[in-house]
């Protein structure tokens, strides 16, 4: 098989203020460019992108004037590939290449961006070998078993310290985060009550079926009376992704000590699809003394120690609990194939509650 010379790419054409453009008008935040492929140097790998990891982040990584010092990853400018994490193919490494990979290994891909095709380096800081376990779906790494994975088992141990016989509120309840840490808090830690915080009745009923106790949906007009009436004990903790709005209402539900975990907040990266009112309740934060914590999954996988926490603590215990069927696989990955063209506009399903689980990418 000829290897291909040349690839389409996504860039940055205008860094966004406010949301998103994603049309091919002078406004457009992504413009595609046909580009040649680099010559392989000593220590690289040409892959092909399979699976493309769509996540809340990487919103926050192409805002307009973001400051580097504020952020936890090198923000992604105008003129730059579209940054994300993927899914492989190897298609031709250099001869004196690192032999850990092998041609049409399956790598998980730091560095590859919105490509088709992209030359990166062999080493850690771009690319990994994909672990999930024996006769689970490679694209379980963007997942289950990756960032959002991993995000929901320190967001549950290390940040609200989640005890066997609390209870806790999970806004985003049916994203990529939100659906394992429903899971996992009920079934592997036992909670006395998860109540999940959904946008449609759909997803009500979706997320009843993997463990919550209680789904409410945000856009009912009883919501927050919905809300009271779910959490009349109050909760132990709050596993917060969306923050704006529905964190004002969830702080005053929150036991005296409590802890909130600050995942994302996600209702505020397209800033004119509701402006977010936060600190109308913040007093609660003093007068019931709750702890307010935020955290990158980051600062756990790659640890400055060396260490390799994921490998001796996340994995094995979702692993395991995978195996007993604690935590189901099963219609949590929301795959969509299309063209490469189409790439930002699966992207773009985040920011209007499309997805169900976590969003893939297939390339077609």
């Amino acid at each position: 098989m000829s290897l291909p010379t040349h690839t389409p790419v996504w860039r940055i054409k205008n860094s966004p203020e406010d949301s998103v453009v994603l049309d091919s008008s002078d406004e457009a935040t992504f413009a595609l460019t046909e580009e040649p492929v680099p010559s392989l140097e000593d220590g690289e790998m040409l892959v092909e992108n399979v699976f493309i990891s769509n996540d809340p982040a990487q919103r926050g990584w192409i805002q307009k004037g973001v400051l580097p010092e504020r952020l936890y990853t090198a923000p992604v400018r105008e003129g730059d590939v579209m940054a994300t994490h993927s899914i492989a193919r190897v298609l031709a490494l250099k001869d004196s290449t690192d032999q850990r990979f092998k041609v049409n290994d399956f790598v998980y891909c730091l560095t590859a961006g919105w490509r088709r095709y992209a030359v990166i380096k062999t080493d850690p800081s771009a690319c990994l070998p994909v672990m999930v376990p024996q006769n689970v779906s490679p694209t379980a790494a963007l997942g289950l078993f990756g960032v959002p994975g991993f995000t929901a088992y320190y967001g549950l141990h290390d940040i609200l310290k989640f005890k066997e016989g609390q209870s806790l509120i999970v806004s985003a309840a049916a994203g990529a985060v939100g659906n394992v840490v429903v899971q996992y808090a009920k079934k592997v830690l036992k909670a006395k009550k998860v109540i999940a915080i959904v946008g449609s009745e759909e997803k009500c009923q979706w997320i009843k079926g993997l463990g919550a106790d209680v789904a409410l949906n945000y856009k009912s007009p009883t919501f927050v009376q919905d809300l009271v009436n779910a959490t009349s004990d109050f909760v132990d903790a709050y596993f917060d992704s969306v923050g704006g709005v529905i964190l004002d209402q969830v702080i005053p539900r929150i036991k005296q000590h409590g802890r909130i975990a600050a995942c994302g907040a996600i209702s505020g990266y397209n800033k004119d699809v509701g402006k977010p009112t936060m600190g109308a309740t913040w007093i609660e934060v003093v007068t019931n003394r709750l702890t307010i914590q935020g955290f990158v999954i980051l600062d756990f996988m790659f640890p400055k120690d060396g260490s390799n926490r994921v490998a001796t603590e996340a994995f094995p215990s979702i692993a395991g609990a995978l195996e007993r069927g604690d935590i189901t696989l099963d219609g949590t990955e929301d795959i969509v194939e299309v063209p490469f063209v189409d790439v930002p506009k699966v992207w773009g399903r985040l920011f209007t509650g499309a997805n169900t689980g976590k969003l893939v990418t297939k390339l077609a």
